[in-house]
């Protein structure tokens, strides 16, 4: 009888035969039966995950490699089509398909009102964009992962762009696109630099020849940084961060998508999975801890001016995207993962739940044209407000430890990272309850037709959120840490396997328990102080004019995007500019072009010859005779 196990292809297979029956047959499918398959689907994926799940918890289980067929074998590079199946790989696939059914099943009610053609290709996308970020994390190669790398990069291109006769959300998936290319190439090179360094690309065989090597080795160095690069483009760091706010283009269970479950956690799990290899590259640590905490902070001062629902919640993404680097980076490999899983949850919960405010205020997306939606909205308001107790990293919600987890290793590895985390963690408490009262606190700010056609979502919006919000409380509770109870951080024993080489090598940081009960109290209170003047203040007084002052910048988002505009876009615009005018067609088209008149003229020239006149020809006959009658007599031609 096979093992579970050998079925794991079954996990990605199911999406791709989602996608391929919605894609073909989207002109012919009604919109029911498109989102029962689009659904349907993932749901299949995410009983297998469960299984496999199961197995990877029994006592003993070691990683599995399962070769389905043979790939790329060349010149003695051999390169399977194989996945890997072990804890990370197994929680990351819970984590995708289960967050991706409930955003699936969100959809066939957010998006009722498109047409059945484009409804079908809308699940088709999102189909194709599960089954990619699966293949990513199952991948028991770094070229598996590659392949799955860049079809996500795609997916976010068409789902961003999904409502492509906009010009603006077109503009918004082309600079995704482009900006995921400049991080991709970083990967792509590091890649090639394992298989000169390697010979292989397999996980085993590069991890088992590195633990050999010493620690901070040029070339270990060299890899990780490069894997960063990728890293930093797909999980949106300083200074390729700039096109996840601009996703928000997309339909809001993207968003959700995007930024809880699949594809901005690739360069997490990328690091993840090769932390040997940065455990042996102190330097890169350091550089992934240092970015991962400014670009924590810059996105967080950003989030404080924004008045646009979505983009509050994109820029508190890119946030907390930092704060799972910043453990990367201080060896909380276990950390980082936590928080992956549960800022899954109390993200998608957020998005989905702004999704649920959008959808009822038709279409509106300015907190500012908000406010009493709690009377109205009794369910999305309950679980928005858990989901941002929970971000906001108040015990026992589930943000509260993992991203304790994070900040104290940090505090270990250096203060420094600690307290300027946590003014991190106080900016993300004000931006959320700010966020929460502007939108359900005080009162009604919109229009009277709004007002008057204000209700709460259908059971297929609300279901998801209430399975969300319910996980957004329990999920910390598989992290307990070792400060209230002993020996109960289950995830940590879970995924040490996975961490083991690293455990080994890594230098030992700790903080006694009396430190870090004074670290606790500041941080609650801190964070409680926060919360509490925020939903005051604008509870009473909501922010419904436009930014002044230092405000204006965070509002603009401290110019960046017009910064890079001035000192790449513009002048390789003009660049190009030059190139085309000068170089294209006066250069290379001038030659081109000046070869075809030339021949046309000579050719003109030459059929003057052929007159058909008998006296001309006789002319040129004896011009040609007198010719050879000079030649022969003024020169040696005899």
């Amino acid at each position: 009888m096979k093992s579970i196990i050998d079925l794991v292809y079954l996990v990605p297979l199911f999406p791709l035969v989602g996608f391929l029956i919605n894609g073909l047959g989207r002109k012919s499918l009604s919109k029911s039966l498109s989102g029962m398959i689009g659904s349907a689907v993932i749901l299949a994926s995410f009983v297998v995950s469960v299984l496999i799940f199961n197995q990877t918890r029994a006592e003993g289980f070691t990683a599995t490699t399962v070769n389905l067929f043979e790939f790329i074998n060349v010149a003695g590079l051999d390169i399977p089509f194989a996945f890997q199946v072990d804890q990370l790989s197994a929680l990351f696939l819970l984590i995708i398909t289960g967050v991706g059914f409930l955003i699936h099943l969100y959809s066939t009610s957010y998006m009722h009102e498109e047409e059945p053609h484009h409804f079908a290709r809308y699940f088709a996308y999102l189909n194709l964009f599960v089954f990619s970020m699966l293949l990513l994390v199952l991948g028991a190669n770094y070229l598996i992962m590659f392949i799955g790398w860049e079809g996500v990069g795609l997916c976010s291109y068409l789902l961003i762009g999904y409502w492509f006769k906009n010009t603006d959300y077109g503009n918004a998936a082309r600079k995704a696109f482009v900006m995921n290319r400049i991080g991709d190439l970083g990967f792509l090179l590091g890649l090639f630099f394992i298989i000169q360094q390697f010979g292989s690309l397999t996980y085993t065989e590069v991890f088992s020849q590195a633990e050999q090597m010493n620690s901070g080795a040029a070339i270990l160095t060299i890899i990780t940084l490069l894997l960063f690069v990728g890293a930093t483009g797909k999980s949106a760091q300083i200074p390729l961060y700039t096109w996840l706010p601009d996703a928000m283009a997309g339909p809001t269970p993207v968003s959700a998508l995007i930024h809880a479950a699949t594809m901005v956690t690739a360069g997490i799990y990328m690091i993840a999975r090769s932390n040997i290899l940065y455990t042996l590259a102190p330097v890169s640590q350091t550089v992934v801890a240092v970015i991962g905490l400014a670009t924590a902070i810059l996105a967080a001062t950003i989030a404080i001016k924004q008045n646009d629902i979505k983009k509050v919640l994109a820029y508190s993404t890119v946030s907390q995207l930092g704060y799972m680097f910043l453990g990367l980076g201080v060896g909380a490999y276990t950390g980082a993962v936590f928080h992956v899983m549960t800022h899954a949850f109390f993200k998608a919960l957020l998005f989905l739940g702004a999704g649920s405010v959008i959808h009822a205020m038709h279409h509106e997306q300015d907190i500012r044209n908000m406010g009493g939606l709690s009377k109205k909205l009794p369910i999305t308001h309950l679980t928005f407000l858990i989901g941002c107790i929970a971000i906001a990293g108040i015990p026992p919600f589930s943000g509260f430890f993992s991203k304790d987890e994070i900040l104290i290793v940090a505090f270990a590895h250096n203060p420094v990272y600690y307290w300027i985390g946590l003014a991190g963690a106080l900016m993300t408490a004000f931006y959320m309850f700010r966020l929460y009262a502007m939108t359900f606190r005080g009162s009604f700010r919109g229009t009277h037709e709004q007002e008057h056609h204000l209700h709460e979502s259908p059971w297929q919006m609300t279901v998801p959120l209430m399975v969300l919000a319910f996980l957004a409380v329990v999920a910390g509770f598989v992290g307990i840490p070792e400060l209230f109870v002993h020996d109960a951080h289950k995830l940590e024993h879970y995924l040490a396997p996975v961490f083991e080489a690293s455990t080994k090598r890594a230098a030992a940081h700790t903080v006694d328990h009396s430190t870090e009960y004074m670290l606790l109290g500041v941080s609650i209170s801190a964070i409680l102080i926060s919360i509490v003047y925020a939903w005051t203040r604008f509870s009473k007084k909501p922010e419904t004019g436009d930014a002044t002052g230092f405000g204006k910048t965070l509002a603009n988002k401290w110019y960046v995007d017009e910064l890079y505009d001035a000192i790449i876009s513009r002048p390789l615009n003009a660049l190009g500019a030059f190139g085309n005018k000068f170089i294209e067609k006066s250069g290379i088209d001038g030659i081109v072009n000046g070869t075809g008149k030339t021949i046309q003229w000579g050719s003109r020239q030459l059929r003057l010859l052929q007159s058909g006149q008998v006296g001309s020809y006789v002319l040129w006959m004896v011009l040609g005779i007198l010719l050879f009658f000079v030649l022969i007599i003024f020169t040696d031609l005899r």
